[in-house]
């Protein structure tokens, strides 16, 4: 048996591992700022594993990002591509903490809600949060879902940054805060503003609005000494690929993309199908600017996926029998709206073809074409796996 992971997933053995009933598993997390030169790495993709004592389980399921910047703070950071075996734990009991309100330590019925891509920017009397527009829909799940008076969502780990500010418990279970960094400018794992009703209300209808929002904290007549807490809906950053598309060998090197998480899980006869990636070919500008319209594209993108994948369940053992493992799906929306589907730098054969065009051609029609719209190519990106569940 076994499972997908990914970056802060964690995987749980026996009472007794490696040697220790202290070790609990393993956290998993991709490589960002540290050096790999030497190492003897595998093709991407990879994650590197690091040892969890049985102490800091709970932090690794309810909060990991918490657990994998403290470990940087012990060894190196951002956080130790390896493991210490028999060491101490870094956290003990829980304690007194506000996230007892929000995590279920307990039972881990409820947990914080994650919105992918995600951070928090401390700048001087400035903390900025900052929402990619692709986050859109999970921001609004752990709206509807949060309590009136409380909106709780955990942050991501930001890249881009030089410095955390993270969470250190000492000896007494307090909590304290320390910075890690290597040059001055921290992000925080966690923030928290008390603010009025009515200001939440507000507040709630700006994120539902995809507006930016500031929240002025302090005294009023005390300007000087006053902090701003900005929400900031930004454009998420596409990464660029040294790939070529399955559909026709053609390079996708200078292409956009974006990494998908699929949610919901597509297999039959021992084989599973996941959507990975997405490539804007051409990308219309109203798709650009953090309106409704890139939500509603990204909804209409889920749709298409969840079609092809469905359409091609009852043949995922022929497919990947023949070499096709790795499907692209390339869907133009413009006069003529269409796809074209392939493997291995040919077209699918006809009866793939065939398969996917009932399912796939209302979906893309389901759009509808604006006056002005400009022309959109993306090209989805599929694998089929064993299923080893």
């Amino acid at each position: 048996a076994g499972k997908v992971v990914k970056h802060l997933s964690l995987s749980l053995f026996g009472s007794r591992f490696l040697g220790s009933e202290e070790h609990a598993g393993f956290l998993y997390v991709h490589s960002t700022l540290q050096s790999l030169q030497g190492l003897p790495l595998p093709n991407q993709p990879y994650l590197f594993g690091l040892l969890v004592h049985r102490a800091e389980v709970a932090w690794a399921k309810a909060f990991p990002l918490r657990l994998m910047l403290r470990l940087g703070a012990e060894y190196r950071y951002p956080c130790p591509l390896y493991s210490v075996r028999l060491r101490k734990p870094l956290f003990a009991e829980i304690g007194h903490t506000i996230m007892r309100l929000l995590v279920d330590f307990r039972n881990y019925r409820y947990s914080l809600p994650m919105v992918p891509g995600l951070t928090v920017d401390l700048e001087a009397q400035r903390t900025c949060i900052k929402i990619p527009t692709t986050g859109y829909n999970e921001l609004m799940k752990a709206l509807n879902k949060s309590n009136e008076h409380v909106l709780a969502i955990g942050a991501c780990f930001n890249e881009s940054a030089d410095s955390h500010l993270i969470c250190v418990q000492g000896d007494g279970g307090q909590y304290q805060t320390q910075a890690i960094s290597i040059h001055n400018q921290p992000r925080k794992d966690g923030l928290m503003v008390q603010i009025t009703v009515e200001t939440m209300a507000e507040l709630r209808r700006s994120l539902r609005e995809m507006k930016d929002y500031t929240v002025t904290c302090g005294r009023l007549d005390q300007s000087d000494s006053q902090e701003l807490v900005c929400i900031q809906w930004v454009e998420e950053k596409c990464t660029v690929n040294k790939v070529i598309s399955p559909i026709d060998g053609k390079s996708m090197e200078s292409i956009s993309s974006t990494k998908m998480f699929q949610k919901s899980e597509y297999k039959e006869n021992g084989k599973i199908i996941r959507w990975t990636e997405v490539f804007f070919l051409q990308r219309g500008d109203h798709l650009k600017g953090g309106t409704t319209d890139s939500a509603e594209h990204n909804r209409l993108t889920e749709r298409i996926a969840r079609a092809f994948c469905l359409a091609l369940c009852p043949h995922l053992k022929l497919l990947k029998e023949d070499g096709m493992a790795k499907l692209g799906l390339r869907v133009t929306f413009d006069s003529q709206e269409g796809f074209v589907a392939g493997s291995n730098g040919q077209p699918l054969p006809a009866q793939y073809l065939n398969a996917l065009d009932s399912v796939l051609i209302p979906v893309i029609h389901s759009r509808g074409r604006k006056r002005g719209d400009e022309p959109i190519v993306m090209e989805l990106i599929f694998y089929i796996l064993e299923n080893i569940t």
